[in-house]
């Protein structure tokens, strides 16, 4: 039996991307264990994946948060996380994070063969690795099956993300629909206006305009009588206020109003989702929900949905300085975003109503 370590301390879309990785070694090694090492934002995403034994929700940039209010709370909670992990005594750990703290700490916690990339010459506490410059030219998920190649693990044949929703949730969303009136009362469509919270200050540069999702929202509502659903976190307030105000079909604003394995829930309930670049459109994907999704600065041949698939049509704005984002960084917009506010209303309406009939 082996033990494996999976490491990815990004955001949401980034760890689901690792979800093909995690099931093909479990399709190879049967009683393998498998934990995973992510940040605390996304570690409830991982909780109830059956592939899973143990989730380590703790990353390098939460650990500076903590300190920067107490250092003793710091230091504690970096030396507990340290034990944990040594404390698992496993064998192999795959690194997705492109630093080379995650394979120190994975070599000093006794873990022998240390896999990753090597970007920047960052790779020099793993055993094996691949050269990276950036990720381009195939999806990331491609990128990360290939990591398996080093230890001697088959992808498997027909790869995709998977996400897995807990009973409780389920539950708790079936109350709220019914607590809403939206129960069984026909179509539900989940708009996410925001997203990128990876990016931090930059995220704005890959949202459509909040007024054109609010148009889009009424469009959709007044044609096939659907009820409409703000998804986000509380930082994201803004935009779906600017929403609600634009709106004239009033959608249902949820955002920062449910936890995240409650979004999941949500999302597997809707029958479309109209998304940004970002987390609830990969949860989507997971879940086999149909998205019609908006891309910026980002090249979504290398981050967009996964598989491609007639269900998740991608609607970009395709120019000479598109994508900006390249090599892991966001070079800066000096063209009015136009990528983003050069996508009509009617485009994404007439995609997002391919996919309602």
């Amino acid at each position: 039996m082996k033990k494996f370590l999976i490491i990815n301390p990004f955001g949401i879309g980034d760890v689901l991307f690792t979800t093909p990785v995690i099931r093909s070694i479990k399709e190879n090694f049967p009683a393998s264990q498998v934990g995973y090492w992510c940040n605390e934002r996304v570690g409830d995403i991982l909780d109830d994946n059956p592939c899973i034994d143990k989730v380590f929700a703790l990353s390098r940039g939460d650990l500076k948060r903590i300190s920067g209010y107490s250092r003793m709370q710091g230091l504690r909670r970096s030396w507990g996380l340290f034990c944990a992990i040594k404390k698992g005594r496993f064998d192999i750990s795959l690194d997705f994070s492109l630093e080379h703290r995650y394979s120190l700490i994975s070599k000093l916690a006794g873990v022998k063969k240390r896999v990753g990339f090597n970007y920047r010459k960052r790779g020099k506490f793993l055993t094996d690795n691949l050269e990276v410059s950036g990720y381009q030219d195939k999806h990331v998920v491609e990128y990360y099956l290939g990591l398996l190649d080093l230890i001697g693990v088959k992808p498997e044949l027909t790869p995709r993300l998977e996400l897995f929703v807990a009973d409780e949730a389920k539950f708790k969303v079936r109350a709220l629909f019914k607590d809403l009136g939206i129960e069984n009362k026909g179509p539900l469509i989940g708009i996410a206006p925001g997203a990128g919270a990876s990016w931090g200050k930059d995220a704005g540069y890959k949202h459509w305009p909040a007024e054109k999702f609010a148009q889009v929202t009424d469009k959709i509502s007044k044609d096939f009588g659907a009820r409409a659903l703000i998804l986000g976190d509380g930082k994201e307030r803004q935009l779906a206020e600017r929403i609600m105000e634009a709106s004239s079909s009033k959608p249902l604003d949820l955002s920062g109003k449910i936890s995240l394995k409650e979004l999941a829930a949500v999302i597997e309930g809707l029958d479309l989702l109209i998304a940004n670049d970002g987390g609830p459109l990969h949860m989507a994907v997971a879940l086999g929900v149909k998205t019609v999704s908006i891309f910026g600065p980002v090249d979504e041949l290398v981050y967009g949905p996964y598989p491609a698939s007639a269900k998740h049509i991608v609607i970009k704005n395709d120019l000479d300085c598109r994508p900006c984002y390249q090599d892991f960084r966001f070079k800066g917009c000096d063209n009015n975003r136009l990528c983003l506010e050069g996508i009509s209303v009617d485009q994404v309406y007439q995609k997002a109503r391919s996919l309602m009939q």
